[in-house]
C-alpha cells in the first residue's frame, strides 16, 4: 500500500476514534447544521451526529481511490497521481476540521461558525485550483464540459486559465473570516462565477479550435 493511501486512511481512523472518544460526552442530540449566518439550524440524534462524518470521509476516500482505476483514461491520471492524491489529504483533512468544529460546538465553544469555515473553504478551493492546472484529460477529475472532452487542447487552456480563478477564489474566501456576516458570499459568490464563466470560456475555445 502506497505512504499516501496509509496517511489517508490515517485521517479516516482519526475522525472514527474521536467519535468514539466523545460520544460519551456529547448531548443526545446534537447540532449538526449552521446557516449563512453562523446559527444552528438543523440537529440530529448522537449516534449519527458523532459517526455520520467519519463514514462520509471513508466513503470519499474510497471513492476517489476507485476513480483513478475506472476512468477510461487512467492513463492520463496517472500523469497528475501525486497532486490527486494530495488533494484526496486536503478534502480528508478539511471535513475532520468541520467534524471538529461540530463537536467543540456540541461541547459548548460557542463561535461564529463561518468565520471558522470560511478559511477552511479557501484553502480549499486553493488546493483544487493547484490540482486543476495539473490535470490532464480524464473523465472524472478538473472541469469536465463536453468541449473540455474534446481534446486535450481545449482541457489545456481551459484548466489554465481555471487554475488562477479558483486559487483566486481561494483567497478571497478567506475575507470571510474577517467579515463573517458576509462570510457565504465571500465563499459562494467567487467559485459560482468561475466555473460558469469557464464553462462559457471551454465552448468559447473548443469554437476556436474548430476553426
Amino acid at each position: 500500500m502506497r505512504k499516501i493511501t496509509i496517511i489517508n486512511l490515517g485521517i479516516v481512523f482519526l475522525s472514527l476514534g474521536t467519535a468514539f472518544y466523545f460520544y460519551g460526552v456529547m448531548p443526545e442530540t446534537v447540532a449538526s447544521h449552521w446557516n449563512a449566518q453562523g446559527q444552528v439550524d438543523g440537529y440530529m440524534s448522537k449516534f449519527w451526529g458523532m459517526f455520520l462524518m467519519p463514514l462520509i470521509s471513508l466513503a470519499m476516500l474510497f471513492f476517489l481511490l476507485i476513480i483513478p482505476k475506472i476512468d477510461p483514461l487512467k492513463a492520463n491520471i496517472e500523469k497528475f497521481k501525486k497532486y490527486f492524491d494530495v488533494l484526496i489529504s486536503a478534502i480528508l483533512i478539511f471535513l475532520f476540521y468541520i467534524y471538529l468544529l461540530t463537536i467543540f460546538w456540541n461541547l459548548g465553544y460557542e463561535f461564529n461558525m463561518s468565520r471558522f469555515m470560511a478559511p477552511a473553504m479557501g484553502m480549499l478551493f486553493y488546493a483544487c485550483g493547484f490540482l486543476i492546472g495539473k490535470s490532464k484529460r480524464n473523465y472524472f477529475i478538473g472541469i469536465r464540459t463536453p468541449w473540455t472532452l474534446y481534446s486535450d487542447e481545449v482541457w489545456d487552456k481551459t484548466h489554465k486559465l481555471g487554475a488562477k480563478l479558483f486559487k483566486l477564489a481561494g483567497l478571497l474566501a478567506l475575507f470571510g473570516a474577517i467579515f463573517p456576516k458576509q462570510a457565504i458570499l465571500f465563499i459562494l459568490v467567487p467559485v459560482i462565477a468561475a466555473t460558469i464563466f469557464l464553462l462559457a470560456y471551454s465552448y468559447f475555445v473548443y469554437r476556436h479550435a474548430q476553426r
